[in-house]
């Protein structure tokens, strides 16, 4: 029986990316005084005490949560603090909640797929082969039998997991669930019990205010006035610390946004909500003020206006963009790039070499004279399972550490304040249908071209709305037209792309009378009796002449 044809999926169409929908700037607070430390920390300790009560009653009550009881938990915040304040921790805590259960929800998800492949594994005799799309059966018995504890685990993980999803139970640590472990090993952390301690309650602390627009500079409860002075309302049981009227506090430090600046103070002298948090890096010993607002929805860019000049194609790795030029009919234009980053070290290292590698890359872009790029719409939080890969631990390594979330954030951020579109394709097939069709024909003497750059191609021609296949030679002259149409470059709307070639001379006979002209080029002679020119007539006779 001859085998089946592959199947292939189903391809989504490309889409243009939404842009952000808020801008967060940050300064540091220099020069403060021993009291203005004193000051910061006991209001956060307090606020964070109070953040931390109204986060565990929020949890307790779980489903049975609604607004009359939002409305007592704030009440009874406001005794201890002011209304506002009150108001910022009752939305943190909300927010909280709900991204714990958003991620009790992935969990579950996540354990309902191993135990899917778990069973399938189990279930095959040991020793069965499997293809791309299907894994096989364990390689011996021994690995049969820990697979199967693993499935009871994993099952009873799920029914746990099932239960909380249920009951509205989460599991929320005030701190980081991260820095909570390395309490319990503090020598693989390099930390001494005084750096942890120090580290887990400045985690703690809540030194957060929302904006409020109609009012004074955006903010009640931490206001900063345009020429960048610093001033907190306290809460009621520290009044006594102010060193101001109405109860407010004024740091000695002020603050000047290089980046955005000029937005942030015409939001602020026009009262415009403006929110700000305050935090302590404990580990540099600096104290750093963030300020946020929102955006209003920007519409995307239609994806025909983002087309007209062309596409830049990325192919994202583990350890750098490779990145094509494209024109608008999907040829490769130039030579193609790459733009390396070093994911190793801490999250700040790995989040900084992404940001410098997607400059450089928005920099060639607009230096190319491409609107848009063209990127995979990478989601790797199916792939990530230990029961899929199994063995492949190099591949799941691959793939847990390349950063598609914190990527799609970064690039579309970023290339809204250069003016580029982001087109998001379908990542289904790229690198094999770029390496099958344009790796080796763009290979040259003064070029060389990886799998990566081929798939950057195949993903901008996608991202055009083009095929990936490149462009077929022409026929045979003898096949003239019945091959088909020659080449998928042409626009369906440019002219003249099913018509036959004009001559370039008019040479026929007749070509005075019929174009009305009087210089025409000259014809040449006749070699043939058929153009011969003749004055007589032809007739049909009415008999044929039979010769016997």
């Amino acid at each position: 029986m001859a085998d089946k044809k592959k199947q292939l999926r189903t391809i989504d169409p490309p889409f243009g990316a939404v842009g952000p929908s808020g801008v967060a700037l940050r300064d540091r607070l220099k020069h403060l005084t021993p009291k203005d430390e004193k000051v910061l920390r006991l209001v956060g300790e307090h606020q964070g005490r109070l953040a931390s009560g109204d986060l565990k009653a929020r949890c307790e009550a779980g489903h049975k949560h609604d607004n009359d009881a939002w409305a007592s938990r704030k009440r009874d915040l406001t005794e201890q603090s002011s209304s506002r304040i009150a108001g910022a921790i009752t939305k943190a805590t909300h927010d909280q909640y709900g991204l714990a259960r958003r991620c009790l929800l992935a969990h579950v998800q996540s354990l309902e797929a191993g135990i899917r492949t778990l069973r399938h594994r189990l279930s095959l005799p040991i020793g069965e082969k499997g293809n791309k799309r299907v894994p096989g059966g364990y390689r011996s018995t021994g690995e049969w039998f820990h697979k199967s504890r693993r499935l009871a685990t994993l099952e009873h993980r799920l029914d746990v997991a099932r239960d909380d999803w249920t009951t509205g139970h989460v599991r929320v640590v005030r701190g980081g669930r991260r820095l909570l472990k390395n309490r319990h090993n503090l020598h693989a952390a390099q930390l001494t019990e005084r750096e942890w301690r120090q580290r887990w309650e400045a985690e703690r602390w809540f030194l957060a205010a929302d904006g409020e627009s109609g009012k004074r500079f955006g903010n009640e409860t931490i206001r900063v006035t345009p020429d960048g002075e610093v001033s907190i309302k306290l809460p009621a049981p520290l009044a006594h610390l102010a060193n101001s009227k109405h109860g407010r506090y004024v740091l000695t430090s002020k603050v000047a946004f290089a980046h955005r600046g000029d937005e942030w103070h015409d939001r602020t002298e026009a009262n415009r909500a403006v929110a700000y948090r305050i935090h302590l890096d404990v580990e540099r010993g600096r104290w750093y003020l963030t300020a946020s607002w929102t955006r209003p929805a920007v519409q995307t860019i239609p994806l025909e206006t983002a087309r007209a000049r062309g596409m830049v194609g990325v192919d994202t790795n583990a350890d750098h963009f490779a990145a094509y030029r494209l024109d608008r009919h999907g040829n490769p234009v130039g030579d193609p790039r790459r733009f390396p980053y070093d994911l190793s070290g801490t999250a700040d290292h790995r989040d900084a070499q992404i940001r410098h590698a997607l400059t450089r890359l928005l920099h060639w872009t607009k230096q190319t004279g491409a609107q848009a790029i063209g990127i995979e719409n990478l989601d790797f939080a199916a792939e990530k399972t230990r029961e899929k890969h199994g063995r492949n631990k190099r591949f799941r390594q691959l793939i847990s550490g390349m950063p598609t979330g914190k990527l799609k954030a970064r690039i579309v951020s970023m290339a809204a304040e250069h003016g580029i579109a982001i087109v998001a394709v379908d990542p289904a097939y790229t690198s094999m249908w770029g390496d099958q069709h344009w790796r080796k024909p763009l290979i040259s003497k003064t070029r060389s071209m990886t799998r990566h750059d081929a798939a950057s191609v195949a993903i901008g021609r996608r991202a055009l709305g083009h095929p990936i296949r490149r462009r077929t030679a022409p026929p045979q002259h003898h096949q003239r037209d019945d091959a088909g149409h020659r080449t998928v470059q042409a626009d369906p709307g440019d002219r003249g792309r099913e018509e036959t070639r004009r001559p370039v001379a008019e040479r026929a006979h007749d070509a005075r009378r019929r174009t009305g002209t009087t210089r025409t080029r000259g014809i040449s002679a006749s070699k043939t009796v058929r153009d011969a020119r003749s004055t007589g007539t032809w007739a049909q006779g009415s008999l044929l002449d039979t010769v016997y």
